[in-house]
């Protein structure tokens, strides 16, 4: 396969955020937004959109066409990194990827009619289904040599090489829920075969679903419990910031609204300014006012100690996940 070229796509920033940006007073809060990024600093995530050019003739093919893979494929071509009639999809109930078919995808239940076409093979079935479905094809995996992406949950490197025949490209991702309407945070690591061209195609898919970074596979179960499970959190603490609101005499659906664009509005100021969240958090919590009442109130609950031990639990549990002797048997 021929090496893909990856564009990144500028972000746009308005003058509000522009502004915000170093507008805190400490000198010191300033500098650790503001400064220069050193040249040795680790890479930005791809942006959102990414392009890259697909050889042409090439397939996309999909061994599972559950959420997830649905998501993947309208991401990447609404995205018009690849015509739908370019992607082909199996699972055991095909109905399910009917919106693909329509839009011109291949749709089927037969795996070995996708391998026998793809140049890249996205594995995304249940996790006790993953290497099973990959031995079964191994001979015409041996034969194709196709990239293997994995979205399969709690499979390590080792057990899809050892599935697959020697020397097989392999990249293993770990994708979130919030990938089903283009805002994902992915974490990706490559296999011992796979090369920077296979990184290439997999940061340019990944980034028509949201933000995709490369890491070691021993960061992956970190990445589990900071993007994997890290959704859970956020819509629990949307339900209790709403739950509030209703305590303090709002209407249900006025607290919900509220919730929800507070949480999507301050992550958007976050990221679009680039600032720590301790800046923005000061700006909002003026001396003696609500806020700094607040966050007394949530410090003296155990607030961060509890987000930190709630990552670390499901980091824990997705290395248990991964060991041999483990049934990886759950997603999340």
């Amino acid at each position: 396969m021929a090496p893909l070229l990856v564009a990144a796509v500028v972000r746009r920033t308005s003058p509000l955020t522009a502004a915000l940006r170093c507008s805190y007073s400490s000198a010191q809060l300033r500098a650790m937004s503001c400064a220069t990024p050193s040249p040795a600093a680790a890479p930005a995530p791809a942006a959102a959109g990414s392009r890259f050019t697909w050889p042409a003739g090439a397939a996309l093919g999909f061994i599972g066409a559950g959420a997830m893979a649905s998501a993947i494929a309208r991401g990447i071509g609404e995205a018009k990194l690849l015509p739908y009639t370019q992607m082909h999809l199996s699972d055991l109930y095909p109905e399910i990827a009917s919106d693909l078919k329509s839009r011109g995808a291949h749709v089927g239940s037969s795996n070995s009619d996708v391998v026998q076409v793809a140049s890249v093979l996205v594995l995304a079935t249940k996790p006790d289904a993953a290497l099973p479905a990959l031995q079964k094809e191994r001979a015409l995996l041996e034969q194709r040599k196709p990239l293997i992406i994995s979205i399969a949950a709690g499979i390590t490197i080792a057990a899809l090489e050892s599935a697959l025949p020697p020397g097989a490209r392999v990249v293993r991702v770990m994708p979130n829920t919030p990938s089903l309407v283009g805002a994902g945070a992915s974490g990706f690591a490559l296999g011992q075969h796979a090369t920077d061209a296979d990184a290439q195609i997999v940061t340019a898919i990944l980034s028509s679903i949201g933000v995709a970074l490369r890491v070691a596979e021993k960061d992956l179960d970190a990445v589990t419990g900071v993007s994997g499970s890290g959704p859970a959190y956020v819509f629990m603490f949307i339900e209790a910031l709403a739950d509030g609101g209703v305590r303090a005499g709002l209407t249900r659906t006025v607290a919900h609204q509220l919730a929800v664009q507070t949480v999507l509005g301050s992550a958007q100021l976050v990221r679009d300014t680039q600032r720590h969240p301790a800046q923005l958090k000061d700006q909002v919590a003026s001396p003696g006012g609500t806020t700094i009442a607040a966050i007394h109130a949530l410090e003296n609950g155990g607030f961060r100690g509890v987000v930190m031990d709630a990552v670390l639990a499901a980091a824990r549990r997705a290395t248990e996940m991964g060991q041999p002797h483990a049934k990886p048997d759950s997603k999340l």
